[in-house]
């Protein structure tokens, strides 16, 4: 009976935010900042505040809702007031915007007095919320990539509580690539430069404005200080860096958060048999794909290795586990030490989902 101690850490490609619902809760209520704009990013973030964690019931007028993950139901006077909108009309008017831009898909119910919303693609980047995570409406955080942020503010002139959101979700604190980010946290659009300077024209053709009213609402912005302007001599731009980010994201202060907070990552033990089967969690040996570099471990453990790690996976919500056209890739590194390290990528044959995880494997108990 051969014995190895995994540690499992998810390797995060697309980069996404931690968003306090404390934080949309203290714009919504800023009528300083003016919410008309034809994006529709701060309205579909005011959804995703309010959206459930995990499945429960919210009973309205004496009839029980059954609530999933991504999902909430509540009176459609609600939405309307924390959309700013006079008259519920428009309310589902933006609804349905964003139902066919695919963000969200809703339905009425009560005579059209409640409403149910679903956030599309809420479990793909809130997994680890299913399990861990509890339902209050105020507080708590969700995750939200940083790419669908820039999809929201390309489909129309941006509001200033649209670009506080774009500007809030772009910052990056302490990234080695970034210059100035170990100064405070720094706006970044992730361009690979690692230069954080911007124009005031680059700003103003992303959020479909004139170049004089982004500098406008950026202006208001830093007096109102929501952020501080480092204008540069000549051409280059100016750095933006947000006041009071990480209390406000992350509840701390003076403290680093990098992107691999929002990765997971725990240890397992596994002991494989001298002739492991098959049936440990169903998964065949037609759907797990060894690199010729792992060499390591001896080939016999590998399937045991994965099947178990594929079970503890979908233990902890990672739905990809429980599919049987998933496959698994495991990549090996140079060198053959104690502590060995592997990449583990899942992926699936009828779509391009991918989960990607770095995995160090100790050998013990008389494995080779």
């Amino acid at each position: 009976m051969a014995e190895y101690q995994l540690e499992l850490k998810q390797l995060v490609d697309y980069p996404r935010c931690r968003i306090y619902r404390e934080f949309i809760r203290t714009l919504m209520n800023d009528r300083s900042l003016h919410s008309n704009g034809g994006s529709g990013f701060f309205y579909f973030m005011a959804l995703c505040s309010y959206a459930n964690f995990r499945t429960s019931y919210r009973r309205i007028e004496g009839t029980s809702y059954t609530v999933f993950p991504g999902e909430w139901i509540c009176r459609l006077s609600e939405i309307t007031e924390w959309f700013r909108m006079r008259f519920q009309c428009r309310t589902l008017a933006m609804l349905d915007y964003l139902r066919q831009q695919q963000y969200i898909t809703y339905s009425l119910h009560a005579g059209g007095k409640l409403i149910k919303f679903k956030i599309v693609d809420w479990e793909k980047f809130n997994t680890v919320l299913n399990y861990n995570a509890p339902c209050q409406k105020d507080t708590g955080f969700f995750f939200f990539p940083v790419s669908k942020a820039t999809e929201l503010v390309r489909l129309g002139k941006c509001s200033e509580l649209d670009i506080i959101l774009d500007l809030w979700i772009q910052t990056v604190y302490n990234e080695e690539q970034v210059q100035g980010s170990n100064l405070g946290p720094v706006v970044y659009f992730r361009n690979y430069t690692g230069d954080p300077f911007v124009s005031y024209k680059t700003l103003a053709e992303r959020w479909s404005l004139s170049k004089s009213t982004a500098g406008r609402i950026l202006n208001k912005l830093a007096d109102q200080d929501y952020l501080t302007l480092i204008p540069c001599t000549g051409r280059r731009g100016t750095v933006i860096y947000m006041n009071s980010y990480l209390s406000t994201m992350f509840e701390v202060s003076d403290v680093m958060i990098d992107k691999e907070e929002v990765a997971m990552v725990f240890s397992i033990n596994i002991r494989v048999p001298d002739e492991p089967a098959q049936e440990e969690t169903g998964i065949r040996d037609g759907q797990i794909c060894v690199s010729t570099d792992v060499a390591c471990v001896p080939k016999q453990h590998i399937g045991s290795i994965i099947r178990k790690t594929a079970q503890t996976l979908a233990a902890v919500g990672i739905p990809c586990c429980e599919c049987p056209k998933s496959i698994y890739t495991l990549y090996g590194y140079p060198g053959c030490e104690e502590k060995f390290v592997y990449e583990l990528d899942i992926g699936c044959e009828v779509s391009d989902a991918l989960y990607r995880f770095e995995v160090r494997i100790t050998a013990s108990g008389g494995a080779k």
